[in-house]
């Protein structure tokens, strides 16, 4: 047990875990951000000021990035910090925090005169005949607005907006009165259309640099992310640029979904999905004001999955006809707006589990899981195809103003370019109008955002034709696996002069052929074996992991290796013809065999796909006990672990994964916990469900599975010795050229569990 102590100890520095950035450090401006900051040198922001001047306070990104812009012009360093410190300390001294309001409130007073930065909500006061006020953060109400404020800003009076505002204090000495005077309101977003200077400036970029300024826009580093990725992040924007854009995405948590949509925009609107009446969103009959799609160029539903949500049906008709026909009527009237419709939420399962046992729309509620309302959605964008946000894929270059982009594509809603690609391209004449409306309106929104003038060649046009064909038939497919009487679509396209046209394919699809088409006539009988990190298939364990030949044996005579391996005996009989041909992972559990393994210092050869493969192979719920889970590297040898849970299980199937350990010591407590979430969120996405618990009292080491096999570990996970970490050392991925420690397995039998059938 001190072997272990000493080895947290010794190993924790070198394992190669990266080292943090130091947060005062000044980024080195890139090629790009000299551009950038040369051609829009006042609508360009630093964007990791950002969350160097949030703190605590909660506001959207575009209210931070609209103060960055009026105090940081420049790319000195000096400056940049002078500017910096000036929105610190407007921040703090009008930033409204809500366990502040009473300070701030007396502070009105005190002075007569105070600024304040805060969401402002106006209502008309009928009985008066006044606009009155509420300050959201302030605690504050019944502030008398004049008309011409509410007319300049409509949207004063739907959700809110935030806005920088002037409030005097002037108490009249009728205790009926409202003492709070609003002598100024300046909504926090940009008033004027700057398109014809944005325009000329694009022609100066290349297209590539063009996306990365985008991407550096929304907060993104462009560089660790490749060109289809960033297509898809740009997809997550068409809502802003598109009128009646129709968009749902579904994935797994923690990948931004919902962030652009509450801090990208002030002309975006999140809410949760389930907090929304058809007064709220389309029209309150008894006032005969019109909701939230009136004043918003995007409306997007967050938490909109979830099998047990419950849905107005007189709300989701409604939608379906605004989603159609852009239109809709409550009453007597009919009404017609712009905004466009995002529904994101979160999936349970991976892809192939979902393509197995239901299809990718599983998880919205019952109402919304509907053919005719999913017919409506232009664009299905994968969701887990988007990394699991981490603190390294924020950019610390420069990019546009949130504020100063977002009314560029605002004012952008009103041109139209759905039908550019239609002198080079013509689409396949199976597809229904519905269909190519969602082509049409993705590829328009892309090249708005990329090409903003309309002109670009075949070749740029063809990647944002086949980013649109994808999106929409991957709606149209999963509709064909819900309602069996939808005929199935070509979604292909033929180049002008070419014979033969070209098919679209989702990535899906390609990745799970057997999977994805449910009468199978895409299905492929081939599979591969699994394989240990070598590449090596399965192997029987009735003989060593790494047995060594007579040849490798003489080269290191002065090891030993001893095997005491329990005598099975079998007896080999052909196969009858009418037996199941057995499938990669039944042949490898078909391999497990009872018995002890002995490993000598030094021995190379060994990996956990030898040694733990077979036993694991099929299983659904594992559990693995080992006490010495605490540091970075042992965590690695965890997440490696995993990996061959990952080799020798079915990806249609979810396996559950429950590891027991102990607490790291108060210096590594806080680094072992966040790494263990990160594995889990990691495997997650991959269907293996991780979980984890803390024992003192944990001491041995075990792996147990539904299979009906415990292995007893007698160095737990640990049995490699040190070596190099580094991504530049074949050690790093190849466990068979590791040194392991002498160490011991035994593979038994669990004689009270009945082992699961395999299907």
């Amino acid at each position: 047990m001190a072997d272990e102590e000493h080895m947290e100890k010794t190993m924790d520095k070198d394992s190669g875990e990266p080292e943090e950035t130091a947060a005062n450090e000044i980024p080195v401006m890139n090629d790009l951000d000299r551009k950038v900051t040369a051609e829009f040198a006042d609508y360009t922001v630093r964007k990791d000021l950002v969350s160097k001047v949030k703190g605590n306070a909660l506001v959207p990104s575009y209210v931070l990035e609209y103060l960055l812009g009026k105090h940081v012009t420049t790319t000195d360093e000096i400056s940049v910090q002078a500017g910096v410190d000036r929105v610190r300390a407007t921040l703090a001294d009008n930033y409204v925090h809500r366990e502040e309001a009473n300070l701030i409130q007396s502070k009105i007073r005190e002075k007569g005169r105070y600024n304040v930065i805060d969401k402002v909500q106006v209502a008309l006061n009928e009985r008066l005949d006044q606009y009155e006020a509420t300050f959201e953060n302030l605690g504050i109400s019944r502030v008398v607005v004049d008309s011409q404020t509410v007319k300049n800003n409509p949207k004063l009076m739907v959700t809110g907006i935030w806005c920088m505002c002037a409030l005097v204090y002037a108490y009249s000495g009728d205790s009926k009165d409202v003492p709070w005077r609003l002598q100024r309101l300046m909504p926090v977003q940009m008033s004027h259309d700057d398109r014809e200077n944005y325009l000329a400036m694009r022609e100066k970029f290349t297209a590539d640099e063009w996306i990365d300024l985008l991407m550096q826009s929304v907060g993104f580093n462009p560089d660790l992310f490749g060109k289809r990725a960033k297509l898809l992040h740009l997809v997550r924007m068409i809502p802003f640029v598109e009128r009646n854009y129709n968009l749902i995405e579904l994935g797994p948590k923690g990948t931004g979904k919902s962030h652009i949509y509450s801090e990208f925009s002030p002309h975006g609107m999140l809410i949760s999905g389930g907090e929304v009446t058809a007064a709220k969103l389309f029209v309150n009959n008894t006032s005969g004001q019109i909701g939230l799609v009136g004043y918003w160029d995007t409306v997007a539903f967050d938490e909109f999955a979830g099998k047990t949500k419950k849905a107005d049906r007189a709300l989701v008709d409604i939608m379906k006809n605004y989603m159609a026909n852009k239109s809709f009527s409550r009453g007597r009237n009919t009404m017609q707006a712009e905004a466009s419709m995002v529904f994101v939420g979160n999936t349970s399962h991976n892809v192939p589990y979902m393509l197995k046992n239901s299809d990718l729309f599983e998880e919205l509620p019952a109402q919304y899981h509907d053919p005719a309302f999913l017919d409506r959605i232009h664009y299905y964008l994968p969701g887990w195809e988007f990394e699991q946000i981490r603190s390294e894929m924020f950019t610390r270059g420069y990019g546009f103003v949130v504020d100063y982009l977002a009314e560029i594509l605002h004012n952008l809603r009103n041109v139209d370019y759905g039908s550019a690609f239609e002198r080079y391209f013509t689409l396949s004449p199976t597809l229904s109008t519905r269909d190519k409306d969602g082509v049409r309106k993705t590829f328009s929104g892309l090249m708005k955002l990329i090409y903003p003038s309309g002109e670009a060649t075949m070749d740029e046009m063809e990647p944002l034709l086949r980013c649109a064909i994808e999106g929409r038939k991957r709606v149209k497919d999963q509709l064909c696996r819900i309602d069996s009487t939808m005929a199935e679509v070509d979604f292909s396209y033929t180049r002008v002069g070419a014979a033969e046209p070209t098919a679209v394919q989702t990535l899906e699809e390609i990745e799970y052929p057997e999977l994805y088409w449910r009468d199978g006539h895409h299905r492929s009988d081939d599979a591969e074996e699994p394989s240990s990190a070598a590449g090596e298939p399965a192997e029987r364990i009735g003989e060593p992991a790494g047995k060594s030949t007579d040849a490798e044996r003489s080269g290191r005579s002065t090891q030993t290796v001893a095997v005491e391996a329990a005598s099975v005996t079998t007896q080999q009989s052909p196969e009858p013809a009418t037996q199941p041909k057995l499938n990669r992972i039944e042949r490898a559990a078909a391999a497990a065999r009872e018995g002890r393994l002995s490993y000598a210092e030094d021995q190379r050869g060994v990996t956990y796909d030898k040694l733990f493969g077979a036993f694991v192979a099929g299983a659904r719920n594992i559990t693995i006990v080992d006490p010495y889970i605490r540091l970075f590297y042992q965590i690695r040898n965890y997440a490696e672990f995993l990996e061959t849970v990952f080799n020798y299980t079915e990806r249609t199937e979810e396996v559950h994964v429950h590891l027991v350990t102990k607490h790291a010591d108060d210096q590594h407590i806080d680094n072992q916990i966040a790494s263990l979430n990160q594995v889990r969120d990691a495997f997650g996405q991959l269907g293996i469900i991780v979980t984890y618990e803390f024992s003192d009292t944990a001491h041995d080491r075990y792996i147990e599975s539904d299979t009906g096999w415990i292995v007893t570990l007698g160095r737990g996970l640990d049995i490699f010795q040190q070596y190099d970490a580094s991504w530049l050392s074949p050690m790093a991925r190849k466990q068979q050229l590791r040194k392991v420690k002498e160490f011991n397995v035994i593979y038994q039998r669990d004689r009270s569990a009945e082992p699961h059938a395999l299907h």
